[in-house]
């Protein structure tokens, strides 16, 4: 992307139980509803996107994201919504189709869908699948929806589900759905996203936007092998916006500490601490944190270093309450977003 003008600019959440002034965790449907207020914010102050994450277990709220986007899209006007990411391994390709489909029509074609094999795998003994079959899941079914998306009568077999023999699906959308695919960091998903023609979102939740660029130059090379037109390359990484850097970063850190040592100790981390905050604060980090104007420099130099058509903050981590929430929602589209505008102008 040489012309950064139409470069869009979005949030993302996973959901997360937060604590309320008290101190108190939230309940998962308080939690919910201000996720949902979080959205109407969004709308109100310009994002362009707000992407929910789905997940199965205790810290986050949300299971069901198409539920959640479609009283969001209900409340708002401009607001693109959309997953980040759906599990697609341990969902059906038809009836994922169908609820995206619904939820366009509700939105008025502001639905888009990030598919991915998702951090967690919590899903997979949930609904029944093996884990053993992680790459086929994943591959049979990226096919099978992909070919959902044309819209037309479908004819395909598989070893995951039943075969479909010119099956039509229903509702039809009236002008198709945004999809993208979330990607890690690996060769084989980049070039997997390039083949079903599909945008590219890369999750950088860590070290520099640097170590990504060769992603980028791989997807354009591969789209323009399988003589695909040019898709929309994405960035997805955490960040937190407050008046000032130091408020910013006092009131991200518990909850940046508590989801690290949270994850961490299933996958074997090392304590998170406050020195490792700093650094992925700083320009070598993969968080957005800090006032507008050093949130907003660093998401310009990202957006120029990749070629970037859109940047979504993921705002919540961990415990932070909604409050400092909105007030980041807040000053995101007024603050931010405007500076990103001039500094790549």
């Amino acid at each position: 992307m040489s012309d950064f003008s139409d470069v869009q600019l979005g949030l993302d959440t996973f959901g997360d139980v937060t604590r309320d002034v008290a101190g108190e965790l939230l309940s998962d449907a308080q939690t919910i509803r201000n996720v949902v207020a979080q959205a109407e914010l969004a709308d109100q102050v310009g994002v362009a996107f707000f992407g929910i994450g789905e997940h199965h277990r205790r810290e986050f709220a949300i299971s069901s994201p198409e539920i959640v986007m479609a009283a969001i899209a209900a409340r708002t006007e401009r607001l693109h919504v959309g997953t980040a990411v759906t599990v697609l391994s341990s969902d059906d390709p038809v009836r994922l189709y169908e609820r995206f489909a619904t939820l366009d029509a509700i939105s008025g074609g502001r639905a888009e869908i990030i598919l991915g094999r998702g951090s967690f795998i919590e899903s997979f003994p949930l609904f029944g699948y093996d884990l053993r079959d992680y790459e086929t899941l994943f591959e049979e079914k990226l096919d099978l929806f992909t070919r959902l998306l044309e819209e037309k009568p479908v004819t395909w077999n598989g070893s995951t589900r039943a075969p479909l023999t010119e099956a039509d699906v229903f509702p039809k959308t009236e002008n198709g759905i945004q999809a993208w695919i979330g990607v890690g960091g690996t060769p084989e998903s980049v070039v997997r996203a390039a083949r079903y023609r599909l945008g590219l979102m890369l999750a950088i939740i860590g070290g520099p936007a640097e170590r990504f660029r060769p992603f980028v130059d791989l997807y354009h090379r591969s789209l323009a092998g399988f003589g695909h037109e040019r898709l929309p390359v994405g960035v997805h990484s955490p960040g937190h916006v407050a008046d000032t850097d130091a408020e910013a970063w006092d009131e991200a850190y518990a909850g940046f500490e508590a989801m690290n040592n949270t994850i961490g100790r299933e996958r074997g981390w090392p304590p998170y601490s406050r020195l490792r905050f700093q650094h992925d604060v700083g320009p070598e980090g993969a968080i957005y944190s800090g006032s507008p104007e050093t949130v907003a420099r660093k998401i310009a130099h990202t957006v120029r270093l990749l070629g970037l058509d859109r940047f979504d903050m993921k705002f919540s981590t961990g415990t932070l309450p909604h409050e400092k929430m909105m007030r980041s929602i807040e000053l995101y589209g007024t603050k931010v977003i405007p500076l990103v505008r001039d500094m790549l102008s």
